[in-house]
C-alpha cells in the first residue's frame, strides 16, 4: 500500500510536467529585447533569438572506424630534441 501512495502523486507530477505553454514568447513587462545586431536593420524576435543556428549544432563529419587498421607513417611525429 505505501508504494501506491507514492506512485499516484509521482504520476500526477509527471503528467503536469509534460504540459507546457505554447504561446508566443514576449519580454517581461518593462523589459525590451536586445538591440539589433550590427549591420542588421530589423530587430530579431524572441523566437528567432532562441532558435539555434547551423553553426551552433554542427553535424558529425568524421566516420567512425568499425575495425582496427594500421596507422600510416606520420612524418611530423618526431622525437624531442635534446
Amino acid at each position: 500500500m505505501p508504494m501506491y501512495r507514492m506512485a499516484v502523486p509521482l504520476a500526477l507530477a509527471a503528467l503536469l510536467a509534460g504540459c507546457g505553454q505554447s504561446a508566443e514568447l514576449k519580454p517581461r513587462a518593462g523589459q525590451q529585447l536586445p538591440a539589433a545586431p550590427y549591420g542588421r536593420d530589423d530587430r530579431p524576435g524572441a523566437n528567432q533569438l532562441l532558435a539555434p543556428r547551423t553553426q551552433d549544432m554542427p553535424q558529425r563529419s568524421d566516420e567512425l572506424r568499425s575495425r582496427s587498421e594500421d596507422r600510416q607513417d606520420d612524418p611530423f611525429d618526431l622525437p624531442p630534441q635534446g
